[in-house]
């Protein structure tokens, strides 16, 4: 993060409400999908890295210029969920239009555990749980896609591959976690929310 702090600095002078930052990331995240789709595979990772620099600006503007509100990390949130799944259908579009099946179901199995990672965590603090726990957070997943999609197809697909099982393995993960917390193996309570790493 160090070398975004001269970033940070300019857009907290500038008092953009952090809110703008999570919608443009959103947007950048369409591109993302729209490139993934057509098989602009290095466009559509570098894009998708991007929107993640985009959710890091947005929680430190936010956190800096004390704009933290319950709003902004809802918005935030469903912005998240929203922009993995378009990604995903968009990743899984092209596997399917290059007639890669296993590639597509993949891909569907890994936006499934994407899912699954994020609705876990909140159902746990709902229940007043603290759930940071696993391997592959937003954070992995947007580093493991954005990369593997800027060096090759065939790594491309490993790295589908790769979230798709590390995922799904988190949120089981994650449940045992809780499940762990409520029968006294751990007791971790609810913490600070981290914006980002869902």
């Amino acid at each position: 993060m160090g070398l975004l702090q001269p970033v940070f600095r300019v857009l907290i002078a500038l008092e953009i409400n952090p809110n703008m930052f999570t919608t443009v990331g959103f947007f950048i995240s369409v591109l993302s999908a729209y490139f993934f789709a057509r098989g602009s595979l290095r466009l559509g990772g570098g894009l998708f890295i991007l929107s993640g620099i985009f959710d890091v600006i947005d929680g430190q503007v936010a956190r800096a210029t004390h704009r933290v509100t319950k709003f902004g990390a809802l918005y935030d949130s469903a912005l998240d969920r929203y922009s993995e799944v378009i990604i995903l259908f968009g990743i899984a579009y092209y596997f399917i239009r290059e007639d890669l099946f296993l590639a597509s179901v993949a891909a569907c199995v890994a936006l499934g555990g994407s899912i699954m990672v994020s609705y876990v965590r909140a159902r746990a603090e709902g229940l007043g749980f603290s759930c940071k726990v696993g391997l592959m957070q937003r954070p992995e997943r947007i580093v493991t896609l954005g990369i593997t999609a800027l060096i090759h197809e065939y790594v491309f697909i490993g790295g589908v591959i790769f979230v798709a099982l590390l995922s799904n393995f988190t949120a089981i993960q994650r449940i045992y976690h809780i499940w762990a917390a409520e029968n006294g193996k751990k007791s971790e309570k609810l913490e600070n929310l981290n914006d980002w790493g869902t």
